[in-house]
């Protein structure tokens, strides 16, 4: 497949195009005084133009954010990995509500032109589908869009979230949801996600252009031929469970050493889910007997716990300190910066 191809049955919100008639429309986006439209319109004049690739900046959630080359045809790759995963035909109608400054919205907008969507284009806002009454075949959002939009989800046959870990809050909420909701794994040096998994099931699935394996550490290793000539080492410590599955367990830079026990903040997280409303996470903290502490941090104003809000918990993963924090730091993916959210 050429990047330079329309598909015949591409629609940006309700009109077909030319490769000369979306050029246009991209040059009036960029006149526009809307971001996520000159966003958009840049990423079309990107596409067509002579370069082999498109620059993107990475997120910074796990170090300074830095710009790199997406290839087009690892782009190319990427999108057809995906349509195929997740068996969205030409004519489905889609909905772009994510940035397209981060490689999930990119991906949104290529998959809808190689495929034939038809998609609309919408401000990113919390609410998305606010207001909006069209049903879409294929939907991506962030966790805080999925959050705020649950009352709309009917509106949506495949939804697919990323750029941010799925809460076990969020999941109980999704579970029993008319809608086919994904948990996506990816980074962008993946191209977007890499594999996926329906919300409440314990494995991700890689996506056909994938393959995976561990290091000694019992960290994920991704190949992707199409997309990297060298393979991604990540600091995910996964269960593998065959050459195609595998469970996630959480970072290695998150295991908590307290005492001579390694604890694995997001597995107790999982246990405290349905007790705590709001959205929390688990983390270490320097303690001189120690050496770490749990401590549980929940985005809320102080309030009284259930008293038996532990009683699920092993004697080492009980937090010794609770922390409560208005408004958690995020990064600009709605991604939560752990250590800057923890009172030290």
């Amino acid at each position: 497949m050429n990047h330079y191809d329309i598909h015949p049955q591409f629609k940006l919100n309700g009109v077909r195009h030319t490769v000369d008639s979306l050029l246009r429309e991209a040059k009036a986006m960029l006149a526009t005084q809307e971001e996520y439209l000159v966003q958009v319109g840049q990423l079309i004049i990107d596409w067509f133009d002579e370069k082999e690739f498109v620059i993107q900046r990475t997120s910074g959630t796990t170090g300074p954010p830095k710009e790199i080359h997406l290839p087009k045809k690892a782009m190319v790759a990427s999108a057809t990995a995906t349509v195929t995963f997740f068996d969205i035909p030409a004519g489905s109608t889609a909905l772009l509500c994510m940035s397209a400054q981060f490689v999930g919205g990119k991906l949104m907008f290529i998959r809808a032109l190689l495929f034939g969507w038809k998609l609309d284009i919408c401000k990113p806002s919390a609410r998305p589908l606010l207001g909006n009454t069209t049903y879409y075949n294929f939907v991506a959002m962030v966790p805080m869009q999925v959050e705020n939009s649950l009352n709309e989800l009917d509106q949506i046959n495949t939804l697919i979230i990323g750029g941010a870990k799925v809460s076990p809050v969020l999941v109980q909420k999704l579970i029993h949801k008319q809608t086919k909701v994904y948990e996506t794994y990816g980074m962008t040096e993946t191209i977007t996600h890499m594999a996926a998994k329906k919300v409440g099931n314990p494995y991700f699935e890689v996506l056909p252009h994938a393959r995976i394996q561990t290091d000694d550490r019992g960290c994920l290793v991704i190949d992707i031929p199409s997309i990297s000539a060298t393979r991604l080492i990540t600091n995910d410590l996964v269960n593998q469970i065959d050459d195609h599955r595998f469970e996630w367990l959480g970072r290695f830079d998150h295991v908590i050493n307290s005492g001579g026990v390694k604890l694995y903040p997001e597995q107790i997280e999982e246990k405290l889910a349905a007790k705590i409303p709001s959205r929390f996470f688990i983390a270490g903290k320097a303690d001189d007997y120690f050496g770490t502490i749990v401590v549980l941090v929940i985005e809320n104003k102080p309030y009284a716990l259930p008293e038996d809000l532990f009683d699920g918990l092993a004697k080492y993963e009980r937090p010794k300190e609770i922390q409560f924090v208005e408004q958690f730091v995020e990064t600009e993916s709605g991604k939560v910066i752990r250590s800057k959210n923890v009172n030290e």
